[in-house]
């Protein structure tokens, strides 16, 4: 059986951890007759409490991994007002309370400051290290986290759906069992929908704008909407992943290594060239504009190349040669 090299775009339930999430397809494609020796990564850690988008890579798409790192994401979360946990979400012991609750059009006025580059201080609870070791685990053994505020940029930021205040317990058992009882005149939670560079903590938004209204909050739900190229009408339940250890196809559900690369523009080889470029030689005379391209020799990919005056040089090779062009 042949090896598969490509994507599996899971939408993550809640509770899930990203390497529970990679250990289940692994276990599934091993079910479904493909042996172990192939590799599986994913591109970008998804909180165990979020849920949504979360690319899994298969084979030689593994190599891609890095770059799916560093692309923009968008996510929809909700900001709960009144209180704020240790953690910025719904798992974490309170540390701070607050009565006030804003106005709609207060939290639409501070969205401008939390809307361009931005500095940000990570949340405690987080994979950071700090002197060698996780941020999180230090916050769990009550230790102090000093971590260091880091530039990221959101792109934009808009409200989805604002909720007007209730009392703690209309607001359901965990902000009842918090003694939560903001005020009536404004909003108990509002959603909001952000487009972020890699690095940004929603956590750490979610906090911060609950500050700039002059409350505290805390993330009640959070959704990965997109990761990089890729979007929720891609996505597969855990349910339809494990069709495939059970004899589902497998061409159903995975897309090919090149749908990691839609957002950029192919550079199309004739044979003699690709044959230079898996041997990574660079390729010279080429007049298409300078920037990232993904060579392919017909429909096959064969490398992600940079171009510059002319020049393409191989940044990844994908061993995909014996693949029927």
């Amino acid at each position: 059986m042949a090896q598969p090299h490509g994507w599996i775009i899971l939408d993550k339930p809640a509770g899930l951890g990203s390497t529970q999430a990679v250990a289940a397809v692994k276990r599934n494609l091993r079910e479904a007759g493909y042996g172990k020796k192939y590799k599986v990564g994913h591109g970008g850690t998804l909180d165990p409490l979020a849920e949504g988008i979360l690319p899994i890579a298969i084979g030689e798409a593994t190599k891609l991994c890095g770059r799916m790192l560093d692309a923009s994401k968008i996510y929809a979360f909700t900001v709960q007002f009144g209180v704020q946990t240790d953690t910025l979400d719904a798992e974490g012991e309170v540390v701070e309370r607050s009565d006030f609750c804003p106005a709609l059009a207060q939290v639409e006025a501070v969205l401008p400051e939390f809307t361009g580059p931005i500095e940000q201080m990570p949340p405690a609870f987080s994979a950071l290290k700090v002197a060698g070791k996780r941020a999180y685990d230090l916050a769990r053994a009550g230790e102090e986290v000093k971590l260091e505020p880091r530039q990221v940029t959101i792109h934009s930021l808009t409200v989805l759906a604002p909720k007007e205040g209730q009392s703690g317990a209309e607001q359901g058992h965990k902000a009842a069992e918090r003694g939560q009882n903001p005020s009536a005149q404004g909003l108990s939670e509002v959603t909001l929908v952000a487009n972020v560079s890699k690095g940004t903590y929603i956590r750490s938004l979610a906090r911060d704008i609950a500050l700039a209204v002059g409350s505290v909050g805390h993330v009640t739900m959070l959704r990965r909407l997109k990761s990089g190229p890729f979007t929720e009408s891609q996505a597969i339940s855990l349910d339809k992943l494990n069709e495939i250890g059970k004899g589902a196809p497998f061409e159903d559900i995975i897309l090919p290594l090149e749908a990691g690369l839609d957002d950029i523009p192919a550079l199309d080889l004739d044979p003699e060239a690709a044959v230079a470029v898996r041997q990574g030689r660079v390729l010279t005379g080429c007049p298409e504009p300078d920037g990232l391209y993904w060579a392919r020799a017909g429909t096959v990919p064969v490398a992600l190349m940079e171009l510059d005056a002319g020049t393409a040089k191989v940044v990844r090779g994908f061993n995909l040669q014996n693949v029927a062009e």
